[in-house]
């Protein structure tokens, strides 16, 4: 499965499309309370990483509802973002123009020039050597703070909405590239403490933000999708099972943990290119 094209101008693409690839920009939203602490607190803000309203959202007309009063912390509008869910297992939510081409765009500008090879988590026993081809982008990590745009802040300031988590509970944007043939292999973006070791914190859930279009290939796959091919015959080139073909702007969500604060066994993902 291959990226052959990328839509849209920006920087990094000549006119004859010679360096066709995916971007995605991927936060990932800690569980915290469950294990009796709070991480990750952002520099700017109040504790529960949530500002006082900017007008930064789209909201829909406030003269249609009876809105309720609010807290120190609340919201004075209604926030309207639209959603569909694809899977229940695992819980898998599509968000369609949830970012404009411009706020793609520029995201793309601020991580371009701090590329470079997307590092594993390694379980146990595991080598950069033995572990060679598993994961072939290349990536950046940016915090909202340091975008001196603030399309980030703004993305980030959305994202908790979307999602109900705060911002003091999120890692800072992983923004990657997949040119043609790179890939993830399939893995759980949350740590089973069996196979990484003892875990003080744990990853509940991904927002993926896709950043380009392609005109093939590039999908974020699932391929236990309710259930199926759990059989131990899996084989990631299948390309079978929940697939999300990259849309500019569009965003994913996906939890890896069920309710329990355990790993969900159908969550496994799988990204191509």
């Amino acid at each position: 499965m291959k990226a052959k094209a990328v839509k849209g101008n920006w920087s990094l693409r000549t006119n004859k499309l010679s360096f066709p690839y995916v971007f995605l920009v991927c936060i990932f939203f800690f569980l915290a309370g469950f294990f009796g602490f709070t991480l990750f607190s952002h520099s700017q803000g109040d504790g529960d990483g949530l500002r006082p309203r900017q007008r930064l959202l789209d909201s829909t007309n406030e003269a249609e509802y009876n809105l309720m009063p609010v807290g120190e912390l609340g919201d004075d509008s209604i926030t309207s973002i639209p959603f569909q869910v694809l899977s229940w297992r695992p819980r898998a939510v599509y968000f369609p123009n949830f970012a404009t081409a411009e706020q793609c765009e520029s995201i793309i500008d601020v991580a371009k020039d701090g590329l470079k090879p997307s590092t594993l988590a390694l379980r146990q026993g595991e080598t950069e050597d033995n572990t060679k081809g598993i994961r072939t982008s290349s990536g950046v990590f940016v915090s909202a703070s340091e975008d001196k745009t603030r399309t980030l802040d703004v993305i980030e300031e959305k994202i908790a909405r979307a999602t109900m988590i705060p911002r003091s509970h999120g890692e800072a944007f992983n923004i990657l590239r997949y040119e043609v043939n790179q890939r993830y292999n399939s893995h759980y973006d949350a740590f089973n403490p069996a196979e990484y070791g003892p875990q003080k914190s744990q990853r509940m859930a991904s927002f993926l933000l896709y950043l380009t279009d392609v005109e093939e290939g590039g999908e974020t796959m699932f391929p236990f999708e309710n259930g199926l091919n759990m059989d131990g015959n899996y084989g990631y080139e299948d390309c079978i099972g929940l697939k999300v073909k990259p849309r500019q702007g569009d965003g994913l969500l996906f939890y890896s943990l069920l309710t329990n604060g355990t790993i969900d066994p159908v969550s496994i993902v799988h990204l191509f290119s």
